[in-house]
């Protein structure tokens, strides 16, 4: 092991990623823009993968089954439920959700590597890198259609 107990890291990446897709749930269901709805429900369900993959990589410990945790309510103290809040103050504002997204995208990608930095397991070290690969390509695909949506 590394610097980290890799139990507690990927059960925080599991929730983090939860908590993502609970951001993107909750901003697709606001969204009136069909093509920002669509892509934060495909986000959605691509973050949901994500916490499953971190999930199932946790060793035994008791955990209910994944289905359980993915429906537990949204951890409104997390970054992502309180950056949509924020965006939400007064009017549902979907260019700010869109720019809360990329802007949450780049950190959960540059938490993901340094994570990876710090694992000494090949296999727990490989799903963060490949969970960082994806982010960055969520990344990409928000900024692609805020550009084609607001310029």
């Amino acid at each position: 092991m590394g610097f980290v107990d890799i139990q507690k890291a990927l059960k925080d990446s599991a929730q983090t990623e939860k908590d993502a897709m609970d951001f993107y749930k909750y901003g697709a269901e606001k969204m009136q823009d069909e093509k920002a709805k669509a892509m934060f429900e495909m986000l959605a369900k691509e973050e949901m993968e994500h916490a499953r993959s971190f999930y199932d990589a946790c060793m035994g410990d008791g955990l209910p089954p994944f289905e359980k945790f993915i429906s537990t309510p949204p951890d409104t103290e997390s970054s992502w439920w309180i950056a949509l809040k924020s965006a939400m103050l007064g009017e549902f504002d979907e260019r700010k959700a869109m720019e809360l997204a990329i802007e949450q995208e780049e950190a959960l990608e540059k938490e993901l590597i340094a994570m990876a930095e710090q694992i000494d397991d090949p296999a727990v070290k490989e799903i963060y890198l490949a969970n960082a690969k994806s982010t960055h390509r969520h990344e990409e695909m928000i900024e692609e259609d805020y550009r084609a949506i607001y310029g």
